[in-house]
């Protein structure tokens, strides 16, 4: 009998030890086949986050800010204590007792669904940090396993407050919000440490499900969850009773439901600079890292300068416009039905896609147009109490029938007309069909201080200052005659105007001249000051189209230029950014500059990974300076042209604002420093232009409409764009001051006419007269001595010399290079080529 049963104890010791290795075996070949292909535990700690990058301006302040995942990352020790115990709470109460997964929290979840209670996940925040980061989010047997291990695995590699950390910082919590810093920017408009315990504890509650909990539209659910978290503080010992019992008692208030004000209102409104960044930033970094990388972006941007860039060229656009009198019809319109009461339409008009960026002479607000009578109409407003009134006075401007123009429900804008801060009515807008572009920038860094790249960002995100390319007309003579004079010609050299004829494999090309005249030989300085093309045409040839294309691709004007005679007229497209940027390094006396809207740019760790500015400044190291000493900037930037033919060049486009083609619209009397420039008017005013530069700003405007069309008789670079960069010029002077151009050692100066090229003498005065600076040990030919006629045939009854455009003859005959006889009057044909007629 006994030995029976021992045989039978034996029998079951030997079957439990069996079941045991069986079961132990049975568990590690699944930890074994679960484990095999698991991720690396050891990448979380190398895991860097995706992280908002961020633009800033000058002095400090956030400008814009970029990212795929909203997200502020915030180091654990930098957590305020009731945010990490408002998760605890809510999330894994024993988080700081388990070793990366709970079997009593697991057990119970098994328990609650056997007995027919909803599934839950059960899990740790370890095990929740395991699944973002290196897991699906399928619910599964295998990945809850792996989840599992890897936690057990994750919890001997990392400390609990690294854990915490990545929990914390990579959580999404609705509303484009990723981990506790910006959802609480987003929610609250708080930082983590003016965090109450009842806005953390609604934190909390979000990442069970952030879009069963809005603040606005679940705000029941949202408060019931929000308790419960309150309630697992105090009964966890987070809270004492009194706070418990008074944070419950707290509404739930938001950044949604208007309680706080949104921190998206402190940023601008994204503009033509910013986005520009952000186009470059990413070829330059790459996408991922430029919107997750965590980047801190000085701009060079002066905010001020920014305003007054986009209001001017905003005020040119409008005046075209309002100049044509023409209406352009809504494109957008609100259905009737939304029309009978003010919540539907306000509702309706709150979501239709309009600019609503505009500053010009007051807020440009969206509209819709809620009544036609006779003599007014009736509008609905955003932002404004109840209805307005636009009388009928207001849209005199505007051909055609008032009736045919409008129609119930056109969304439109409106502004405040005011006289003197005093209100007199609401006037009617409408962006331009018209467009155009302005850059302005620092002529010796090449920091762009301001870019507007259109009237609205908001209505045309393409940026006109960098991605339109157009023909610069003649803009782009400088580049021209800076090649004339490096190769041996100076302001004084003559060069016949007279008529031209070209042949072409398109047939004979004749440019012309604006002024459809000829004017005789005539020096260099008139020529760039009268824009006269016939000259310029003249001087290319004699110079070379292939010297003349290595200067303009020097300057960066263009990356390839093509050796045509036309070219030298400004009919190949470029881009403003690019003329401007040319324009600097004359007006910094011929060094090489680059463009940049950056100044700084630095990764999420405060390391510098890009620097615009690389002189030196050895002085800025010592405690102090002597007084009257400034710090010395050593430079080693190379050389674009001669520094003496830069100071020539921009001594004859000063010649051009103060008589010639800018004359009256840019200029020292209407800046009060020295102005150089030059305009840009292509054929049929197609495309219009000014760049110009005081002794350190250097400023651009384009204007034309995006399908190129005329502009219409009497457009003109210096009549359209002048003012544009008048009005900018004076703010800019205003706070950057401005000087005398420096004039470069190696020259002197010699008083001639500049009508005639002839020398005169020291003393001599009156408005013929201008000092021309020549290189020392140069002997420059003065008057008729040596013509430049570019190997053209002249005709004999050329004029010896004209004193300007008013003295040439309406309508004249004329013996050109081909021995042919034209006449040559107000309205001469252009020939067959598109190009010609450029000024």
């Amino acid at each position: 009998m006994i030995r029976a049963l021992f045989s039978l104890l034996g029998g079951i010791f030997t079957l439990v030890v069996t079941g045991a290795l069986f079961v132990a075996l049975l568990a590690g070949g699944v930890i074994w086949m679960y484990a095999r292909d698991l991720p690396d535990h050891e990448e979380l700690a190398r895991y860097t986050p995706k992280t908002i990058s961020r633009v800033y301006s000058g002095e400090g302040e956030i400008i814009d800010e970029f990212a795929t995942e909203r997200r502020l990352f915030v180091p654990a020790e930098d957590i305020p204590p009731l945010v990490k115990q408002a998760f605890i709470s809510a999330e894994d109460k024993n988080f700081y007792e388990h070793k990366g997964y709970d079997p009593a929290g697991i057990a119970k979840a098994a328990l609650d669904a056997a007995q027919g209670g909803r599934l839950r996940g059960a899990s740790t925040i370890t095990q929740q940090v395991m699944k973002n980061f290196l897991l699906s989010s399928d619910r599964s047997v295998e990945r809850k396993m792996k989840e599992i291990l890897l936690a057990a695995r994750v919890e001997q590699a990392l400390d609990k407050e690294k854990i915490l950390e990545l929990y914390l910082n990579e959580i999404f919590l609705g509303q484009n919000s990723y981990g506790v810093a910006a959802a609480a920017q987003t929610y609250f408009n708080k930082t983590l440490v003016q965090l109450e315990p009842h806005e953390a504890a609604y934190l909390a509650a979000l990442p069970k499900a952030p879009s069963n909990y809005h603040p606005v539209t679940q705000k029941e659910e949202a408060t019931i969850r929000r308790d419960f978290v309150l309630r697992e503080m105090f009964e966890n010992g987070y809270l004492d009773r009194e706070t418990y019992e008074a944070e419950v008692a707290k509404p739930l208030r938001s950044v949604q439901n208007g309680d706080f004000p949104s921190f998206r209102r402190s940023l601008p409104p994204r503009d033509y600079f910013t986005d520009e960044i952000r186009r470059q930033l990413s070829s330059e970094f790459g996408r991922d890292e430029f919107f997750g990388g965590g980047l801190t972006i000085r701009a060079t941007v002066d905010p001020d300068l920014q305003v007054e860039a986009a209001q001017s060229l905003r005020k040119a656009l409008e005046d075209y416009d309002r100049s044509r009198g023409i209406w352009n019809k809504s494109r957008r319109k609100i259905p009737a039905e939304a029309l009978e009461s003010e919540e539907s339409w306000r509702a309706a008009l709150a979501d239709v896609t309009i600019a609503r960026d505009i500053e010009l002479d007051g807020t440009w607000y969206p509209a819709v147009v809620l009544e036609i009578a006779d003599q007014s109409m009736t509008l609905g407003a955003e932002g404004i109490d109840g209805t307005i009134e636009v009388p009928r006075e207001d849209i005199a401007w505007i051909k055609g029938d008032f009736a045919a123009n409008f129609e119930r429900g056109d969304v439109v804008h409106v502004r405040r007309m005011t006289q003197d801060g005093e209100f007199l009515r609401w006037s009617l807008r409408q962006v331009p069909r018209v467009q155009g572009a302005f850059v302005a920038m620092d002529v010796h860094t090449g920091r762009v201080l301001a870019m507007q790249g259109g009237f609205s960002y908001q209505a045309s995100v393409f940026n006109r200052a960098t991605q339109a390319t157009r023909q610069p007309g003649s803009a782009f003579k400088p580049f021209v005659y800076a090649a004339a004079l490096d190769s041996g010609y100076t302001p004084a050299t003559i060069v016949v105007d007279a008529p031209i004829e070209i042949d072409t494999p398109e047939g004979v090309w004749r440019p012309k001249n604006a002024s459809n005249k000829f004017y005789g030989p005539t020096p260099l300085r008139t020529g760039i000051e009268r824009s006269r093309n016939l000259m310029t045409i003249r001087l290319a040839q004699e110079v070379g189209m292939d010297t003349v294309a290595r200067y303009a691709e020097d300057f960066g004007v263009y990356d390839h230029l093509g050796r045509y005679l036309a070219n030298a007229l400004g009919s190949q497209e470029t881009t403003l950014y690019k003329m401007v940027a040319a324009y600097s390094m004359f007006a910094n006396g011929g060094e090489r500059v680059e463009p940049t809207l950056v100044d700084r740019v630095q990764d999420r760790w405060g390391a510098t990974v890009y620097r615009q500015d690389q002189r030196v400044c050895p002085d800025c190291e010592l405690a102090s300076l002597e007084p009257g000493f400034a710090p010395r900037i050593i430079s080693d930037r190379k050389r674009a042209i001669d520094a003496i033919t830069a100071y020539q060049l921009t001594s004859m486009m000063r010649g051009v604002v103060e008589r010639g083609t800018a004359a009256g619209t840019v200029g020292a009397a209407n800046l009060g420093v020295p102005v150089a420039g030059k305009t840009g008017t292509t054929n049929d005013a197609k495309d219009v232009w000014f760049v110009g530069f005081t002794s350190n700003i250097a400023a651009g405007c384009y204007i034309g409409y995006d399908q190129p069309r005329p502009l219409g008789s009497g457009a003109s670079g210096g009549g359209m764009c002048g003012p544009v960069f008048t009005r900018f010029m004076r703010e800019a002077v205003a706070k950057y001051g401005g000087g005398p151009f420096e004039v470069p050692e190696g020259g002197f100066f010699v008083k001639i006419d500049r009508f005639s090229g002839a020398r005169l003498s020291d003393d001599a005065t009156g408005d013929h007269v201008v000092a021309e600076y020549f290189r020392i040990g140069e002997d420059p030919i003065f008057g008729i001595g040596a013509l430049v006629d570019g190997g053209f045939v002249m005709g004999a009854n050329v004029p010896m010399f004209s004193r300007g455009e008013d003295d040439a003859t309406e309508s004249t005959t004329v013996t050109t290079s081909t021995g042919r006889t034209v006449r040559i009057a107000p309205k001469a044909s252009f020939g067959s080529l598109s190009s010609g007629g450029l000024y």
